[in-house]
Parts: structure tokens; C-alpha cells; sequence
């Protein structure tokens, strides 16, 4: 990462939520890692994949690595929210002995690559390859990783999820493991979002306790009962390097776009 002489010299990427952008300076700066934090239902994976898309309709490349939800049900869950895929180069894997000729439509293509690498299959198959253990798939996840960064000049990365990852590779030391691999991530000069469940039942707000100081922002999504009706909101919980603003937003999807609105006010139900 680069020293900037000017807060003008910082690069940001959008979230492409209507409203929560103008509230953080324009975006994300480049090159941070973001945890996307909330618990099940709050829409993580659809915001994540929101970012990668938008990004790619404007002709960048990302690459959504997926270690739960096969990609089927992601793609068929995003067209059902007006997702237009033909927009974009859509790269699908679920072998990643076949990454090289997976990859060669991007390198080819005027279009911009949505690069989804679908690991939730080979995680069932565990026990039958040769990622039996944890430190086998982080390097496997590492390495895949660093090839499709330098070989596609990506720039935008998402891991969906964390919790994933946990169940995959041993964590007896988790300050020190994290650390190496979000520094992993920054040698790369991506900008990083990764998925994570919410613990603030366990007065944490991750699983080790210790993301949320690694990380470079938080993004939270909650569900919030009122009425006798569940909202979705979201709210930014750190960005370091921008300045925001930290009410908590109704995060809403209309008219194929995401949208924070209301801010600190209760909305009029």
C-alpha cells in the first residue's frame, strides 16, 4: 500500500447502496479489507455480490470465492433480484484444476468478469482429496487466490464466509493466523470483503473477538423487529482513512438497487 500526500489521492470503491455511500466519503479506499458482518437472513451475501457486479458493469474484475452456498444458488438468487448477467463476463468454477482454462474468457473478454469460485462441493469431498487438512486448504484458498489476482488483475475480493474458513483450517492461534492472512491480502493490493456472522449474543461481535481490530471497516446488517414487522439495516461500524457517518440505516432493495434510508430516524411505519 502506497503513501497518499492527499485525502484526495484516496481511491474508493462504492457499495452501491444508494445513500450509504454519500455517507462515507464516496466509498470504500482501496485496498481495504471489510468485514461484511450480521447474522443469517440480513442479505451479506447479496450486498457483497451487489459490489462485485456493479463493479464489473463498469468493466473491473472481482473475484467471489464461495465456500458454503453453491454458486447455483447464489446466481439464481441474484437473477431473481433483476441481476442482469448478460452485462457482465460471468466466470463460473467448481474445479480449480481447471482454473487456467476457466480464466482465459477474461483475459478475452471487453466486458467486465464477475469471477465466482464455487469451493462448497470440494468441501464435501474432503475427505477424498488431498485438502485433508487445514493448513492444506488456507494454502489451496492462498494460492488460488494470488493466481487469479495477478493473472486477471483483479482487484476486488469477497469470502463468503469466514465462519467457512474456520470450520476448514485449525485456528489454535487466531490473532496471529488472521493477521498473516488479511496482510496476505493487502500484499495484493485487493480490496477485500469478507463475510462473517454476527456473536454479539457472546458480547463480540465476530467469532475470535479480534477481526474487527484487523479489519480496515465493519459494515453491519441487522434485523430489527418493530411493529410487529422485521427491518433490515445496516450501519457503518469502522472505516479507517474516511469519515462517516454512523447512524444506523433501513437497508432496502427496489427497483434492482440497494438503499440506507432514514438514518438516525425511526421510519414511519
Amino acid at each position: 500500500m502506497e503513501l497518499i500526500k492527499s485525502k484526495k489521492d484516496i481511491k474508493r470503491i462504492k457499495t452501491y447502496i444508494n445513500g450509504l455511500d454519500e455517507n462515507m466519503e464516496g466509498g470504500i479506499p482501496e485496498g481495504h479489507i471489510v468485514l461484511i458482518n450480521g447474522s443469517s437472513g440480513t442479505m451479506k451475501s447479496s450486498v457483497a455480490f451487489s459490489i462485485l457486479y456493479n463493479e464489473a458493469v463498469n468493466g473491473n474484475t472481482g473475484f467471489y470465492l464461495t465456500l458454503e452456498q453453491s454458486s447455483h444458488s447464489i446466481i439464481n438468487h441474484m437473477v431473481n433480484m433483476d441481476f442482469d448477467m448478460s452485462k457482465i463476463n460471468l466466470v463460473i468454477s467448481s474445479d480449480i484444476s481447471k482454473i487456467d482454462t476457466d480464466l482465459k474468457s477474461v483475459k478475452s473478454s471487453k466486458k467486465g468478469s464477475l469471477i465466482l469460485i464455487d469451493l462448497s462441493g470440494l468441501r464435501k469431498k474432503v475427505k477424498d482429496t488431498k485438502f485433508s487438512s487445514g493448513s492444506d486448504w488456507l494454502n489451496a484458498i492462498k494460492n488460488l487466490t494470488s493466481k487469479i489476482s495477478k493473472d486477471t488483475k483483479c482487484n476486488l475480493f469477497v469470502m463468503d464466509s469466514m465462519s467457512a474458513l474456520y470450520a476448514l483450517s485449525r485456528f489454535e492461534d487466531p490473532r496471529t493466523k488472521l493477521f498473516f492472512i488479511f496482510e496476505f491480502l493487502r500484499e495484493l493490493g485487493l480490496t477485500s470483503y469478507m463475510i462473517s456472522e454476527s456473536f454479539t449474543e457472546k458480547g463480540k461481535q465476530t467469532e475470535f473477538g479480534v477481526e474487527e481490530y484487523l479489519a480496515d471497516g465493519i459494515i453491519r446488517l441487522q434485523l430489527t423487529e418493530r411493529y410487529r414487522k422485521v427491518t433490515r439495516e445496516i450501519s457503518i461500524i469502522k472505516m479507517r482513512a474516511t469519515k462517516c457517518n454512523l447512524d444506523i440505516f433501513t437497508l432496502e432493495y427496489a427497483n434492482k438497487a440497494f438503499s440506507a434510508k432514514y438514518g438516525g430516524k425511526t421510519p414511519v411505519i
